[in-house]
């Protein structure tokens, strides 16, 4: 369904600035119910063909999907949003080069998705790709996501379920671009290593151009752990408002990049460990 709808958008069937079909007409068109159609809708936002997804209104084709948060003028945007078409154009290098600090991988394997597409069908072809993921480790006591009332001796259901998606998460972004060794001959590395803290913040550097920056902000939510439903502090990394940082965006911009840089090799070569993506 979001193949269909992207290649309308591509084709100007479906323009810019126009509502899409509401939800009950998708799930009519394509025989699928609202749940998949919700699904397939949130995948085009965080390609940034689509804006004002939510439960209410129809969707609207965006104005312009490949140059969101390309500068300082630029507002900030949620993560779904705004990292794909960035992660997007950083593919189209000869040498990728992404590193990346962040509590699970999920909006990083999110946005991998669309490079991928695009190396697929034929739009994209870098000869290397190298992508270093710093991660918190699996035997510090997280800051978040931690119980409400805290923790219940040795027992934390909150925090096996963090360890869950923190591992498959990370092995299906390493899964999805080792494959393109097969698939398309390119030379792909992908490493992870373990964090001793909560990272308070979420960093992405591009082929050393650009830096796009989130604070993980928390709030009292509601979770469900093996049918049980429990209070904690956590951050919705994927709704957090990235923040843009570019070399060519002037000398504080520049700064920025070259320090974030310097502050992310500095945590891979000195107090970051060896990182196993298993249980």
């Amino acid at each position: 369904m979001a193949d269909e709808l992207r290649a309308r958008i591509r084709s100007g069937a479906l323009r810019v600035g126009q509502r899409m079909p509401t939800q009950a007409q998708l799930a009519h068109e394509f025989g699928v119910d609202r749940g998949a159609v919700r699904q397939a809708l949130r995948i085009l936002q965080s390609e940034q063909l689509l804006t004002h997804v939510s439960k209410g209104a129809p969707a609207t084709v965006a104005a312009d999907p490949d140059t969101a948060l390309t500068g300082p003028a630029a507002p900030p945007l949620p993560t779904t949003v705004a990292l794909a078409p960035r992660i997007a154009a950083a593919f189209a290098a000869e040498h990728v080069e992404i590193d990346a600090v962040c509590l699970t991988a999920v909006s990083l394997t999110l946005a991998i998705g669309e490079p991928l597409r695009r190396i697929h069908a034929g739009r994209l072809k870098p000869a290397k790709v190298d992508v270093r993921v710093l991660l918190p480790s699996r035997d510090i006591e997280l800051a978040f996501p931690v119980p409400v009332g805290g923790r219940d001796g040795t027992d934390d259901p909150v925090h096996e379920r963090w360890l869950a998606q923190r591992n498959a998460q990370g092995l299906v972004l390493r899964h999805n671009l080792l494959a393109l060794r097969a698939t398309h001959g390119i030379d792909v590395r992908v490493t992870f290593r373990a964090l001793p803290f909560t990272p308070p913040v979420k960093l992405y550097l591009l082929n050393g151009e650009e830096a796009l920056f989130a604070y993980y902000t928390l709030a009292r939510r509601e979770l469900e752990i093996d049918h049980e439903h429990l209070e904690a502090y956590d951050a919705q990394g994927i709704r957090s408002m990235l923040f843009a940082f570019s070399q060519d965006s002037g000398l504080r911009d520049t700064t920025f990049v070259e320090q974030s840089h310097q502050w992310f090799d500095a945590l891979w070569g000195t107090i970051s460990s060896d990182l196993v993506l298993t249980g």
